[in-house]
């Protein structure tokens, strides 16, 4: 079966290396008609590596997050280290859990859209109903896990669990609402890793994670609003209600909260003040890349980017050093 997707405008589909490629252009006039094939062997996919795709394993890299209150502590014993381990396959699990979710109520959408038309369910890789199978045994799976662990730590997976499904249902057609509702996925990762390794969690710590967890989905609303221009309300219905001028205020507040908290909090410890300066070239390189329209895929963006890791791997030297001297 085949959907025909009018693109108006914003970019023509071509082949690369004989997979399809969406390139923008400047240009007003229609530039091309999509095709996407929908069925059993839609994107030339078996069921197994669709559901492999849909849980999305190159999105894992968010659950690093997890391992932000033992770094922040300076906390690297065995029984730490083991736990930030749980807590980093576990909040994969459940991730991949609202990612099957979201797959399947959002599969109308996805089918408009020049990039994840191309996702195993919307092209009809993965059958829906098996899609929310996996969905349901992975939530229980990262409940069952998290208990296991710490009864705590199953509270947060839940309160995750319950948010995102609330997300997916309704709350990312509620202007505001949803960029918090996004930005709380980064904070409980993080909440869940100092759980799981059983560390408390200074106000500072939390402040600065939320503020730049804010920092990173305003940035993305930004990229994506720039990227699609008008055609971004039929993939994305929420963003209908921001303008680029509100999306970028937003992340430039977010981004100078997080910061300067950062450095009143670094500047209190001794051997901590140093790893203000990679941090803040690290704020500043990846706000040139929102700028850009490009920070549609955070994690992409800085896995991809040299300078960010480079900038990543000062800051964890410096900061580890610090936390040795101090």
């Amino acid at each position: 079966m085949l959907i025909l997707t009018f693109l108006p405008g914003r970019g023509a589909l071509t082949s690369v290396a004989g997979r399809p490629t969406w390139e923008p252009t400047t240009s007003g006039r229609p530039t091309s008609v999509g095709v996407t094939q929908i069925g059993p062997n839609a994107a030339g996919t078996s069921l197994a590596a669709g559901l492999l795709r849909t849980a999305r394993p190159k999105q894992w890299s968010k659950n690093l997050l997890v391992a932000a209150a033992p770094v922040a502590a300076g906390t690297y014993d065995a029984g730490t280290l083991r736990g930030t381990g749980a807590a980093f396959v576990t909040f994969s699990v459940a991730a991949s859990a609202v990612y099957f979710l979201n797959d399947v109520i959002d599969v109308r959408k996805d089918r408009l859209h020049p990039v994840r038309r191309l996702r195993p369910i919307a092209a009809g890789t993965v059958p829906e109903r098996l899609a929310l199978v996996c969905a349901a045994v992975l939530a229980l799976a990262a409940l069952g896990l998290a208990a296991a662990w710490r009864p705590q730590a199953a509270g947060v997976i839940g309160i995750y669990l319950l948010v995102n499904t609330l997300y997916c249902l309704k709350l990312k057609h509620v202007v505001i609402v949803e960029l918090a509702t996004v930005a709380s996925g980064f904070l409980l990762r993080a909440v869940f890793g100092g759980v799981m390794a059983g560390l408390p969690l200074s106000q500072w710590f939390l402040i600065v994670v939320g503020a730049a967890a804010l920092f990173m989905v305003a940035g993305k609303r930004f990229s994506e609003l720039a990227l699609l221009g008008p055609k971004a309300t039929a993939t994305r219905p929420g963003l209908e209600h921001y303008s680029a001028d509100y999306l970028r205020f937003v992340w430039q507040a977010s981004g100078t909260v997080a910061m300067t908290t950062y450095c009143l909090w670094a500047f209190e410890l001794p051997g901590r003040q140093l790893t203000v300066v990679p941090l803040a070239l690290a704020f500043l390189r990846y706000g040139w890349h929102v700028d850009r329209g490009e920070a549609g895929e955070p994690e992409a963006v800085v896995l991809r980017d040299p300078w960010l890791l480079g900038l990543a791997a000062v800051w964890i030297v410096l900061f580890v050093a610090g936390t040795a001297r101090g």
